[in-house]
């Protein structure tokens, strides 16, 4: 019997007077018959600029779904470009505060990509890619080999450079000789004599494998060894190819690593400009191993962009390029009918970025993914969401208006593993130097030319703005500095928990639902006044400490 304050025999109050309840159990079915109009909106009403104007991340929310799932059963597989997939959707930026080598190598030992800057030497960006392209390997096809003549000294130098102190030792120094024995950073550490050959130190008790042995039986042979390199020898005994313990470590730690199916080395990313002088610089990283070439352009729509796409797949069928930056669809249009194998979409976005507010030229980050993503997947092409992204959030209504990947600067430049150096500033807080392209730091830097007078049609910032024959530089973005945020090993784990629990949230369990969702009016939407927004976030308490993970 319901019981009122108490008193079980007083009537019972109803919620609504005058009408009947009824029975609990069929409210799934009256949901269907008398509410054909689901909560919210769909996306193409909540992105109708004539209704809504145009939107960024913070305007609108997704509505939640029904969990029938665990989190840790999302995928996050998702594509980058036309025929590279990676195990998550996060991509660095080609910033010169960014992305640099340890970058583009912790990227994507953790799923993702970095994309590697152009604000310096062709030679030095070349130089980076190979340190990615080395870093892990299945079998080595071309490891650093030692002649019977290399020093001690050399040996030490070698290992300086590359990052590593194993290298086989064959009979002329070069693969495909007979292998006579290996160096490693213990045989040369506490070496008193640095002229002395690596043949009075190098250790000639080996553990090798037979030519067309499967990278499998290889990686069994190595772990039952005590040894740290494993060298494929042919009936002759010449190297044929070398295998690394650390490599098999390094599959162990990092199960989600984006690697290329033959070699397993790492999939590097590298940025260049739509300069003729590009075209050399290209071929210096194709030469290093480069797997994605990306065009960095603010706007991407342009006679200097086409020509360089078409002559990239023209030169580098096997190599993929991705092409922006574009905010419309008709920017797209142009770049998907010279052969783009992605697109990068933002103009104004970035933290650090001012073009909208100089230029009066660009389009709120929501309207403009969701515009151009819906576009080119018509067309099987890719987007990255580039810029605007300061939260797991962010992240998840980018990838919901469509993008496939998202592109972070500003949430990436305080990491360990980003370039420059830490300092404490004014309020005693550990942070990092962090700048726009767009910058006059940036666009004055003289790396990208060496030092040379005309250094300022190599650099990348004023080659990404139009900007290389100015007088007058005219910024549209800003130097500043972020907080520290630890090492990405940590902060992407974070935002890989954060984005499979929105996932749960909404009730989808990987992205290309989440997308198939969003296009059939599944996954709805709602708008955010201005005072929903300050709702949503912390209010009300004298004080806090917002720690994101633990």
């Amino acid at each position: 019997m319901p019981l009122t304050n108490g008193d079980a025999g007083a009537s019972t109050a109803h919620l609504l007077s005058g009408e009947d309840v009824i029975e609990f159990s069929r409210a799934i079915d009256v949901l269907k018959e008398e509410h054909s109009n689901q909560d919210g909106i769909d996306a193409k009403t909540l992105l109708d600029s004539n209704r809504n104007g145009g939107l960024t991340y913070n305007d609108f929310l997704v509505l939640p779904g029904y969990i029938g799932f665990a989190a840790s059963d999302v995928a996050l597989d998702t594509p980058v470009t036309k025929r590279i997939t990676l195990k998550t959707p996060f991509v660095s930026s080609p910033m010169d505060t960014v992305t640099e080598h340890s970058m583009a190598i912790h990227m994507a030992l953790l799923g993702g990509l970095g994309v590697i800057h152009h604000n310096c030497s062709a030679e030095d960006q070349a130089e980076m890619v190979r340190k990615v392209k080395r870093f892990e390997n299945g079998f080595i096809l071309d490891p650093v080999v030692l002649s019977p003549k290399t020093t001690v000294g050399e040996a030490k130098q070698l290992k300086e450079k590359w990052g590593f102190g194993g290298f086989p030792v064959t009979e002329n120094g070069t693969l495909r000789s007979k292998l006579i024995g290996m160096i490693t950073t213990r045989d040369i550490q506490f070496h008193p004599d640095l002229e002395e050959p690596v043949t009075a130190v190098m250790s000639t008790d080996l553990v090798t494998a037979p030519s067309g042995t499967t990278l499998v039986e290889a990686n069994a042979v190595l772990s039952k060894s005590k040894k740290g390199k494993l060298p494929i020898v042919d009936s002759n005994g010449n190297l044929i190819s070398l295998l690394s313990r650390s490599d098999l470590m390094k599959n162990l730690h990092y199960p989600l690593a984006s690697k290329l199916p033959h070699s397993k080395q790492l999939i590097c990313a590298a940025a260049i400009g739509t300069r003729p002088e590009d075209k050399a610089r290209l071929q210096m990283l194709v030469d290093a191993g480069l797997d994605i070439v990306v065009l960095d352009s603010s706007q991407g729509n342009s006679i200097y962009q086409i020509d360089m796409i078409k002559y990239v797949k023209e030169n580098y069928p096997g190599l993929d390029v991705i092409g922006g930056n574009v905010v419309t669809k008709g920017q797209a249009a142009s770049l998907i009918a010279a052969g783009v194998d992605g697109l990068r979409i933002g103009m104004g976005s970035g933290s650090a970025c001012i073009t909208q507010e100089v230029m009066a030229v660009g389009r709120p980050q929501a309207a403009s993914v969701f515009n151009v993503s819906s576009f080119a997947a018509r067309f099987g092409v890719p987007c990255i969401a580039d810029g605007g992204i300061q939260n797991v959030g962010h992240i998840v209504k980018g990838l919901a208006l469509g993008a496939s990947t998202v592109m972070m600067g500003g949430l990436l430049a305080g990491t360990t593993e980003s370039p420059g150096n830490y300092f404490v500033n004014r309020e005693g807080q550990l942070v990092k130097a962090y700048r726009g392209m767009g910058s006059i730091d940036a666009m004055e830097d003289k790396k990208a030319g060496a030092g040379n007078k005309n250094s300022k049609k190599s650099n990348a910032g004023t080659a990404r703005y139009f900007s290389e024959g100015d007088r007058l530089l005219v910024a549209q973005g800003v130097s500043g500095s972020v907080l520290d945020r630890g090492s990405v090993t940590k902060f992407v784990p974070y935002l890989i928990a954060g984005l499979q629990h929105s996932l749960q949230d909404i009730g989808e369990r990987s992205l290309p639902e989440l997308r198939q969702g969003v296009l059939k009016g599944k996954v709805r939407f709602e708008l955010r006044t201005v005072s929903a927004q300050a709702e949503g976030n912390v209010h009300g308490l004298h004080s806090f400490d917002k720690k994101l993970y633990s």
